[in-house]
């Protein structure tokens, strides 16, 4: 029951902002003009200051766990091609497929993730590891997906080139790659406390303004006509890939603060950063966010299912 109360004071919040979102476009108070420029700011500044702020803090020359940071990005990896390969040749609406196939394999693994585990362990455990596993992944898979199946690719796709073009230029990625670079050579701990506070101002603001501006451009009537693609993926988010790769987890003997990593990373809502990818390269914007408003909703009972079901096996 306390993990149940939990997981509904996580998510039902998340999904309260959405909602005012789309309440204050009703009043006039917002409009189509202010989400698309936040968008872009979200995109090129608060969410690389967000990966920044994650990434660039964690000591990952210390405790290292080559095998566990390993295994995440093998799981990611499986996921995201097994999605696409499929999506490819199930979904007939072509126009879907890069905002289906992002929003059905990447979950919120850095924000709503580091909360979980500090409520349940006081501490981020492996929550670190996991992000340096899977988050770069996320990222660069998005981009990919993203660029071979946007509105304006010709039949055949988009390039090779294109998409390597679009990982090295993506802010997102430039962020994570220097986050690495600054974590890595320790200059992190030598930063001056003004440069980091002023970083995790804007971090701060990624996910709610993501997330209002998800409310201000929900569509209701067209989310509806794309209901089956929206519970297909969150089903494959929420449900599919954890029933999946869990117990894999739990056969190589990943148990404990690694086995909460997991199911955070496998089953967690789909970031609403998802959502901000898929617009800003001329992907699904309303699929995308009708997928992170159902697992949202979905998570507050699935993440306390899959909890539930590991400490009954005495595994945390």
């Amino acid at each position: 029951m306390e993990n149940f109360i939990y997981s509904i004071n996580a998510t039902i919040p998340v999904f309260l902002v959405m909602i005012i979102g789309y309440i204050l476009k009703q009043i006039g108070m917002l409009d189509d003009h202010f989400a698309s420029k936040a968008n872009k700011f979200n995109f090129k500044i608060t969410l690389p200051c967000l990966l920044f702020a994650d990434l660039a803090a964690t000591d990952m020359r210390s405790h290292f766990d080559l095998r566990f940071v390993l295994f995440c990005a093998i799981v990611t990896t499986i996921c995201f091609w097994s999605v696409w390969g499929l999506a490819k040749l199930f979904i007939k609406d072509k126009s879907i497929i890069g905002a289906f196939v992002q929003a059905s394999f990447r979950g919120s693994a850095a924000v709503f993730g580091i909360a979980f585990i500090v409520n349940i362990y006081g501490n981020s455990g492996m929550a670190p590891q996991m992000i340096i596993g899977a988050v770069p992944l996320y990222n660069i898979y998005s981009v990919i997906v993203l660029t071979f199946e946007a509105e304006q690719s010709s039949e055949g796709g988009a390039s090779i080139k294109k998409a390597i073009v679009n990982i090295f230029k993506n802010p997102i990625i430039l962020s994570i790659a220097f986050s690495c670079f600054w974590s890595l050579t320790g200059l992190y701990a030598h930063t001056p406390s003004i440069c980091i506070k002023t970083i995790d101002s804007f971090a701060k603001m990624a996910s709610p303004l993501a997330l209002v501006c998800i409310g201000v451009t929900f569509e209701g009537k067209k989310a509806i006509q794309k209901i089956t693609p929206t519970i297909i993926a969150s089903v494959t988010k929420v449900l599919i890939q954890p029933g999946i790769f869990l117990p894999i987890a739990i056969y190589f003997g990943f148990t404990g603060k690694e086995l909460i990593a997991l199911i955070i990373m496998l089953g967690s809502p789909t970031t609403p950063s998802c959502y901000i990818m898929a617009k800003n390269m001329n992907n699904d914007g309303i699929l995308t966010s009708s997928i992170v408003v159902l697992t949202t909703l979905m998570s507050a009972v699935t993440l306390t299912l899959w909890i539930f079901i590991v400490k009954s096996l005495g595994l945390l």
